[in-house]
């Protein structure tokens, strides 16, 4: 499945499994940019959802190093030849040295990228405010996937944190940000006042009425 998220932004399906939907975002710009590689047993189906866009992607961006997200990027690499920028920090193992390691504040393609640390030690997100989208990683999942209304943001299950009380204080630092979509890899990405709806989230979480 193919979702196109916002103009020439692709929410690509890459396998539905036990409940939970793994995905790759596509940026179709001047520079074709994947945003992770999904599981490595989902390359051939990332390449078929490519093939259906008719893009072959130049550039490949990590959020963070769950198998979800990077476990794809060695056979991205071998298929395509894209050029592969990964977070400071983040060990690869059986994957080729990548070309580039990006940190807090760093520009990435039309990025900035912004350390969110707490679901991962390394994890970041990726903000292009004049498009208007933010890559959010697993940093917050789509509130649909704990059971509530679709357009808004949770935060992960702690099982799946490595420090959910860290994960909670790093969004702190997306608020700066103006976005209109957050794109997120569980749930559904919120597509309206992504950035608005985040900085409520975070000013008013937790605080008692």
């Amino acid at each position: 499945m193919i979702d196109e998220i916002a103009t020439d932004v692709y929410d690509l399906t890459l396998a539905e499994r036990n409940g939970g939907r793994y995905r790759a975002f596509l940026f179709d710009g001047e520079t074709p940019t994947l945003v992770d590689a999904g599981l490595p047993d989902t390359v051939d189906v990332l390449a078929d959802r490519l093939d259906e866009l008719g893009v072959e992607p130049e550039r490949l961006v990590v959020t963070h190093g769950d198998g979800d997200h990077v476990g794809g990027l060695p056979g991205a690499v071998e298929r395509y030849g894209v050029e592969t920028w990964v977070p400071e920090g983040l060990a690869l193992d059986d994957a080729p040295d990548p070309d580039h390691r990006y940190g807090d504040g760093d520009a990435v393609g039309p990025f900035e990228a912004v350390h969110v640390p707490g679901h991962t030690p390394e994890h970041h997100a990726l903000v292009d405010e004049d498009a208007g989208v933010a890559v959010l990683g697993d940093a917050v999942f789509g509130a649909d996937s704990r059971g509530l209304p679709t357009g808004y943001f949770v935060l992960p299950p702690g099982y799946f944190s490595a420090d959910l009380d860290r994960a909670d204080e790093s969004l702190g630092r997306l608020v700066a940000y103006d976005f209109d979509v957050g794109l997120v890899y569980h749930g559904s990405s919120v597509t309206e006042d992504a950035g608005e709806k985040l900085t409520r989230f975070v000013e008013f979480a937790g605080k008692p009425e």
